[in-house]
């Protein structure tokens, strides 16, 4: 099993919108087989493990880190190929939550007289996917926040510069972070601002969903974001009732959708996010400045921040932090952050960790 999940995770950043599988096939306590999921309507792992080991998968073991699945997708049932395979036990890490497989895969494989051992190191396969099982359980993204600050938490310059906070690694490990995820969120402020561009460049991997919101679709059409539609692509969410504008920016490749406004005339995240998640981008990276933040954090729509810190204090009576006002007046109301990651990164230190339980929701 532990083959088999770090198998998986050659997946991370590329299965979307399906979850990181991995597999290997076992002839005695030997490998003879082993495959991962590498894309939607590519093989699914438990296939690719089989059909690497061929005959000698017959009579002997598989397995996976997630339920083989008993029903036809975009392609055909990992259990029908077990069956053809003459492998006689199967071992799975969890069973998969998907409405459509939950159970019937261990059921089928069962019926046909198939050994089925489950729940080995269940913890460490439920950890390949967590945006995948949020959305089976909540319909809603995975969101991490990600934020870089100066030594006194400040995220620009009392004159508003932030661009070079970060060191060059840092900026290498946030293009990894694009790559991961299906979607990259930002306000139009930081548009406005900063210019970005929000591709990833500095790293081999796909562009993710570009999401801006723009209540007001102020947008440059000159913007690289904008410019760069046709090869990265690019929505960008608004409450705005202008078709003229609306159009021509679909005209120039992006993507619009318009909500009803919330009860302070901004774009309603939660709906957005909701959205997002039945379009398949089931992980959401949330680049945004702190009015952002601040949005996803009160809705209760994050579930991992990131924050780097650079080795300066930049002072400034209007230098913004990272967040601004959550409504948490009291220290006992404070957002807990739990299993924390700290390490160097290049010049900078950079702090990941799951927000704690409990929080409002």
């Amino acid at each position: 099993m532990a083959a088999a999940i770090r198998l998986a995770r050659r997946g991370v950043g590329t299965t979307h919108p399906n979850p990181r599988v991995g597999a290997v096939a076992l002839r005695g306590g030997t490998i003879v087989g082993r495959g991962f999921h590498a894309r939607a309507g590519e093989a699914h792992a438990e296939v690719r493990a089989l059909e690497e080991a061929g005959d000698r998968a017959r009579g002997q073991t598989l397995v996976s880190t997630l339920e083989p699945c008993a029903h036809q997708g975009r392609t055909a049932p990992c259990v029908a190929a077990i069956r053809a395979a003459g492998v006689r036990r199967v071992v799975i890490g969890m069973r998969d939550p998907n409405p459509l497989v939950n159970g019937r895969g261990v059921q089928a494989l069962r019926e046909a007289g198939i050994e089925v051992v489950e729940d080995v190191r269940r913890e460490e396969c439920r950890e390949l996917n967590p945006a995948y099982l949020k959305f089976m359980a909540t319909g809603l993204p995975w969101a991490m926040l990600k934020s870089m600050v100066s030594l006194d938490g400040r995220v620009a310059s009392d004159a508003g510069e932030s661009r070079g906070l970060g060191g060059e690694a840092e900026q290498r490990l946030c293009h990894r972070l694009r790559a991961e995820h299906d979607a990259v969120l930002v306000g139009i402020g930081t548009v406005l601002r900063d210019d970005p561009e929000l591709t990833v460049r500095l790293r081999t991997g796909r562009n993710p969903l570009r999401v801006v919101l723009d209540s007001r679709l102020r947008i440059p059409s000159g913007s690289r974001l904008v410019r760069s539609a046709g090869e990265a692509p690019l929505l960008i969410a608004t409450v705005s009732e202008d078709r003229e504008a609306s159009l021509a920016l679909d005209g120039l490749g992006a993507r619009v959708w318009r909500f009803e406004a919330d009860g302070a005339g901004r774009v309603p995240l939660r709906a957005l996010f909701r959205r997002l998640a039945e379009d398949g981008r089931l992980s959401l990276l949330v680049e945004g400045g702190p009015t952002v933040h601040t949005a996803v954090l009160r809705e209760g729509l994050a579930d991992r921040v990131a924050v780097g810190i650079a080795p300066r204090i930049l002072g400034g009576a209007n230098a913004p932090a990272w967040t601004r006002d959550l409504g948490r007046a009291r220290l006992d109301e404070a957002i807990g952050v739990e299993s924390l990651v700290v390490r160097r990164v290049g010049r900078d230190l950079w702090i990941e960790g799951a927000l704690a339980p409990g929080r409002d929701v």
